[in-house]
């Protein structure tokens, strides 16, 4: 009897104690719960405050006017001249005037307009940053624009947006403009020498550059050294003239590669039959004690870079825009210490394993068909900025834009470790 109590007794307690873990469980897998709710809740608004500050940084003004005032966001601008710049024909300026009638905030001589464009055919608007070509005027902006063809031996077409301008956009056509910007800029306040380098349609911000000194009427030492092909590849002829002319302390030299026979003439249309080059500079230039600016071909600004470094020139006096059309660039292999790492892009659900092969983070993007606006891809302009989720990135150079704090410039960056991105 009293053994069967005991039993009795062994089994009540057995259950009891089962029934007091089960009930701990239940608690601990209940909060478990919450937790993750609240994990997942706390995730969603750090996201939305994420794609909040974004926007709030897209939209934020680039530049401030000499008032105080500038636009953010996206601004309307009616075009009130368009004009055709060479003999081939392939470059155009176009003269913009804000629609409002209202004024237009200056800028650093360097710096670029930002548009946006809806082409036929295209499901999102194409952005594309185009150089401010003349100096900074009271009520006028100005872009002169290069047709980009097709690359050889490519089935890839012409220029997009390039090609949009030349062939749709006309006077009294409106266009959605951000404010100036970029960090490629001459400071106008100070008096030292300067030499600007200019190869192609890299000559448009050199013009904003060049017009800047002229119209400052400081005496300040500038030189050009402006290369092309021939005399149709050559854009504001007279205007070049007229400013080495009427300017004793600006120096213009013009450079045909290939002048044409009988039709380009030595004094007249160009100054050397040569490429631009650091030798051409030693036989002109009375030292190197100048601040270099370069626009023009990577080729030939990854030449002129090293020959100014052998002749002596310090890295800081050497400031340098990149340029060329956005189908042309490839991933190019990027210094990092990481190997391989997964990068997810969120919202279009793809792992992707970055390599250094892979080049930056928007050309991975690319290469899996993600969608990621793009603008300048320098770094300078914000356009293609994205909220990280997770992880780490890091700077192949230090961008121009400042990227809000939980954000990335995936055109200039890699990763530093495994990522999520808001694409």
């Amino acid at each position: 009897m009293i053994a069967q109590i005991a039993n009795n007794l062994f089994w009540w307690g057995g259950v009891v104690l089962l029934g007091i873990v089960t009930l701990q469980s239940l608690v601990a897998l209940g909060g478990s719960v919450q937790r993750w709710r609240r994990d997942q809740q706390r995730r969603r608004w750090r996201d939305e405050i994420l794609r909040s500050q974004l926007s709030l940084a897209r939209h934020r003004p680039d530049v401030l006017s000499e008032s105080g005032v500038a636009w953010a966001g996206w601004r309307k601008f009616r075009v009130a001249r368009k004009e055709l710049e060479n003999g081939e024909q392939n470059i155009c300026s176009f003269y913009l005037e804000p629609h409002d009638g209202k004024a237009v905030p200056t800028f650093e001589p360097g710096q670029y307009l930002t548009f946006q464009a809806r082409l036929p055919g295209e499901d999102r608007p194409l952005v594309r940053c185009y150089s401010l070509s003349a100096a900074p005027q009271e009520a006028v902006y100005r872009v002169s624009i290069r047709r980009v063809p097709p690359p050889r031996d490519s089935e890839l077409p012409p220029g997009r947006m390039s090609s949009h301008f030349h062939d749709h956009v006309n006077v009294g056509d409106i266009l959605d403009v951000k404010a100036p910007g970029g960090s490629f800029t001459l400071d106008t306040t100070r008096s030292n020498p300067v030499v600007l380098l200019a190869g192609g349609v890299g000559i448009t911000p050199m013009l904003s550059m060049l017009n800047a000194v002229a119209a400052s009427g400081m005496d300040r030492e500038c030189w050009l050294f402006y290369g092309v092909i021939h005399g149709d590849d050559q854009i504001m002829k007279q205007h070049l003239r007229r400013i080495n002319a009427e300017h004793p302390n600006i120096h213009v030299r013009l450079c045909y590669s290939n002048p044409r026979e009988d039709v380009d003439v030595l004094g007249r249309d160009y100054d050397h039959a040569e490429r631009v080059s650091v030798a051409l500079m030693q036989r002109l230039l009375p030292s190197n004690n100048y601040d270099f600016y370069m626009c023009g071909p990577p080729p030939m600004m990854d030449s002129l870079k090293a020959d100014l470094k052998a002749w002596g020139v310090p890295d800081d006096r050497v400031h340098s825009e990149a340029f060329g059309p956005v189908h042309s660039k490839k991933p190019v292999k990027v210094e990092s210490s990481a190997k391989t790492v997964d990068v997810k892009f969120v919202r279009s659900n793809k792992t992707c394993h970055w390599t250094p092969e892979s080049g930056t983070l928007l050309d991975l993007a690319r290469t899996h068909n993600i969608a990621v606006d793009s603008g300048c891809e320098q770094g300078d302009c914000g356009t293609c900025m994205l909220p990280i989720h997770s992880g780490d990135v890091e700077y192949q150079k230090p961008p121009g834009f400042e990227a809000e704090g939980g954000t990335c410039l995936p055109c200039v960056c890699t990763p530093q470790e495994s990522l999520e991105l808001d694409a």
